[in-house]
C-alpha cells in the first residue's frame, strides 16, 4: 500500500472508529515533508507535515495512532502554549502528555512512541518541568524520543511552516472550537469514552489565573465588615452609623503530601498564601495529609508569622481527605475557610462541612463539592 493510501485509509477508520479524532485529523492538511527536518509527522497547527519513508515503515493501525497524535496536540493547542520554555523539552513533554491518552483510547502506538505510567494525567505543563537535559539525552539514547515530531527550522519548507503570533492565536481559539465540535459529534455517535469527555470538559473550561482567584476568594471572605455599635459620646445626633471594621479571618490549609504534588509547586503555594495572608490578616492552621495525618502537623501561623513548609513531602501513599475533614470536626472548629491543595484523586467526605471549601486542583479530577480553582498555569 502506497503512502497516500495508507494515510486515507488510517484517516477513514479513524473517522468510523474513532469519530472525535477522526474529526480532528481531518482538520489538517497533509503535506510531505521534504528530507532532512522532518523525521515522523509534525504540525504547526495549520498542517500535518509528514516524512515519506516513516509513514511507508508504518501500518494503517500505527498510522492512525500517528495522525491523532498531531490532531490531539493541535486541538490541545501545544503549539500555541509553549511560551518561552525550551522548544526540544517542550514537545518532548507534549508527547508524554499524549500518547498515554491515546494508548489508554486503544491505539497501536508507533514503535518511537515515548510513553511513561508517571506521566499519564498529566499535562505538558506540569511534565515540563520534569524534564531535565541530561534525562532527555538518556531517553534519546534509549528510545529515539528525539525524534517522535521533532524537525528542524533550517529549510525553507520549515520556514514558510512558521506562523506568527496572530496566526497562532486565530488558530487557538478554531481549535477549541474544533475541539467541543468533534466531541458533540462523537458523543452524539456514543462513541466518546468517558476519559475523553473529561479531558474535553477540562480543556475547555475557562482558565483564570489561580493566584487572582485565591487572591480574590480570601479577600471576600475577609472583607471588611461593618460595626453597628453604639458611639460612647452621647453629645450630637443619636442616630447610630455604621463604622468600618477589620476582621481577622481563619483559614485552614491542607496539603496534600501524597507524592502527586512537588514539593517546588508547595513552596510557590505557600508564597502566594503568605503573600495574601499579609493583606488580609488571616490566621492558618496548616495540615499536612496523605491517607492521615502527619505526626508534626497541624502548625499555627499567626497574621504576623511567615508562612513556612519544613514538612518533608512523602510519596507512595494513598489519599484520603477525610481525616482532614474529620480533624477540624473534633476540635469544634468552623474556619472561615479551608483550602485544600491537591490532584484531587482521594477519598472525599461522604457531605459537604458548613464552612467554605476551596480546592486548589493540580490536574484534570473533580471534586463532589466546595470552589475548585485549577492549579496549572
Amino acid at each position: 500500500m502506497d503512502v497516500s493510501t495508507k494515510m486515507a485509509a488510517a484517516r477513514t477508520r479513524l473517522i468510523l472508529d474513532k469519530p472525535f479524532l477522526g474529526a480532528l485529523a481531518l482538520r489538517l492538511p497533509l503535506i510531505e515533508a521534504e528530507e532532512g527536518w522532518c523525521q515522523t509527522t509534525w504540525s504547526n497547527g495549520k498542517s500535518l507535515y509528514y516524512n515519506h519513508s516513516y509513514i511507508d515503515s508504518l501500518d494503517v493501525a500505527q498510522t492512525q495512532f500517528a495522525l491523532s497524535r498531531e490532531a490531539m496536540h493541535c486541538a490541545l493547542l501545544h503549539f500555541y502554549r509553549r511560551a518561552s520554555r525550551v522548544k526540544k523539552l517542550w514537545e518532548t513533554a507534549c508527547n508524554f502528555a499524549v500518547n498515554p491518552i491515546l494508548v489508554d483510547d486503544g491505539l497501536k502506538p508507533t514503535p518511537d512512541t515515548v510513553y511513561l505510567a508517571e506521566f499519564s494525567g498529566m499535562t505538558a505543563e506540569e511534565i515540563y518541568p520534569m524534564l531535565q537535559e541530561n534525562e532527555l539525552q538518556q531517553e534519546e539514547k534509549q528510545s529515539g524520543a528525539g525524534k517522535e515530531g521533532s524537525e528542524n527550522p533550517e529549510t525553507p519548507q520549515q520556514q514558510e511552516a512558521k506562523l506568527s503570533q496572530g496566526e497562532m492565536e486565530m488558530l487557538a481559539s478554531r481549535w477549541q472550537q474544533r475541539l467541543a465540535a468533534a466531541a458533540q459529534q462523537a458523543q452524539q455517535a456514543g462513541k466518546l469514552s468517558g476519559e475523553m469527555a473529561r479531558l474535553v470538559d477540562f480543556f475547555l473550561q475557562p482558565k483564570l489565573p489561580w493566584r487572582s482567584l485565591l487572591a480574590q476568594h480570601l479577600s471576600a471572605t475577609a472583607r471588611n465588615d461593618y460595626s453597628y455599635i453604639r458611639p460612647t459620646s452621647r453629645r450630637g445626633d443619636p442616630a447610630v452609623f455604621p463604622g468600618l471594621r477589620s476582621e481577622e479571618i481563619d483559614l485552614v490549609v491542607a496539603v496534600d503530601t501524597s507524592g502527586s504534588i512537588r514539593e517546588a509547586e508547595i513552596e510557590q503555594f505557600f508564597s502566594e498564601i503568605n503573600a495574601i495572608k499579609g493583606q488580609v490578616r488571616a490566621r492558618i492552621t496548616l495540615i499536612c495529609c496523605d491517607a492521615e495525618i502527619d505526626s508534626e502537623s497541624p502548625v499555627i501561623f499567626q497574621p504576623w508569622d511567615e508562612f513556612k513548609f519544613d514538612t518533608q513531602v512523602k510519596g507512595g501513599g494513598g489519599t484520603d481527605f477525610r481525616p482532614v475533614f474529620r480533624w477540624i470536626e473534633r476540635q469544634d472548629m468552623n474556619p472561615d475557610t479551608l483550602v485544600y491543595f491537591t490532584d484531587a484523586c482521594g477519598e472525599f467526605p461522604d457531605y459537604e462541612p458548613p464552612y467554605p471549601t476551596l480546592w486548589l486542583v493540580k490536574g484534570k479530577a473533580k471534586v463532589p463539592f466546595g470552589v475548585r480553582i485549577q492549579l496549572n498555569d
